[in-house]
């Protein structure tokens, strides 16, 4: 279904009944990355998965900010009546999540984030980090899609994703290539790393139980989320043995059954 807020138009799919879980997913994908999670697990939650600024079904005729991205999905919780959300988000849809949290954390009743940062903590980074999105940015609108599709699957980050099955990384693929060259320009330039706001200095403000999931085979995050861990004070870190970056997606199984875990425990 979809919902008018402003110019924009989201796209979201309400599966199941009970305790509800909102789920946001990674740059070049969309709320379909999510199938297998719902397919097992709305027999027992009300799951939300939502297409974020730039991917799948959403558009929106300005470009969103994560600031703008965070207001627009709390007027969409309360189109819905959501409360006391489970939030989850995997990768870009992480680093929503948590931004979403630190600005409303009242509506969130737990946050999983899975391969999730909380920006960068420096500005230098952060100066960098923008000029290496625009440099993909324009790498899009030069070469187009399915050139940029090939060159995003090649870089070290989905290494681990060519040991899946061929069906799986062929639905993979058809998943990015259904976006546009304009949302994923969009997305890099204002919803990047280096232009989010740097949510380090106040983890420890964020109280509210925390799941935090990295794979194995990940060490960047691996190490980044140790650091995470840190902060925030009612915070747990599982490592996935075996897996990337994508853990819902490379063990799917494991990455359902800790989740689930997760929010039965914090009822």
């Amino acid at each position: 279904m979809f919902y008018t807020i402003n110019d924009a138009s989201y796209w979201y799919k309400i599966s199941g009944k009970g305790q509800t879980i909102v789920l946001l997913h990674g740059f070049t994908g969309s709320s379909l990355t999510w199938d297998k999670f719902v397919e097992r697990w709305q027999s027992d939650f009300q799951i939300v998965t939502i297409d974020l600024p730039g991917h799948g079904r959403t558009k929106t005729e300005s470009p969103r900010t994560m600031e703008m991205c965070c207001d627009d999905l709390v007027e969409l919780f309360n189109h819905l009546k959501l409360k006391d959300i489970h939030l989850a988000g995997y990768s870009m849809g992480g680093r929503t999540a948590l931004s979403f949290a630190m600005t409303y954390p009242r509506l969130i009743k737990s946050l999983i984030l899975e391969s999730a940062s909380p920006g960068l903590e420096l500005v230098r980074e952060r100066n960098n980090r923008m000029r290496h999105d625009e440099k993909l940015a324009q790498k899009i609108e030069n070469e187009g899609l399915a050139k940029f599709i090939d060159f995003w699957e090649s870089i070290p980050l989905f290494e681990t994703q060519k040991a899946l099955p061929e069906e799986i990384r062929q639905t993979i693929r058809n998943e990015r290539l259904a976006q546009t060259e304009e949302g994923l320009v969009q997305s890099l330039r204002y919803m990047g790393t280096g232009t989010q706001p740097s949510w380090w200095s106040r983890l420890d403000q964020l109280h509210i139980p925390i799941l935090l999931i990295a794979g194995e085979r990940d060490t960047k995050f691996v190490q980044l989320n140790k650091k995470m861990k840190y902060s925030l004070q009612s915070s747990r870190l599982v490592v996935a043995e075996n897996a990337g970056h994508a853990i819902h997606v490379e063990q799917a199984e494991f990455f359902g059954r800790i989740v689930s875990e997760f929010v039965f425990a914090t009822t």
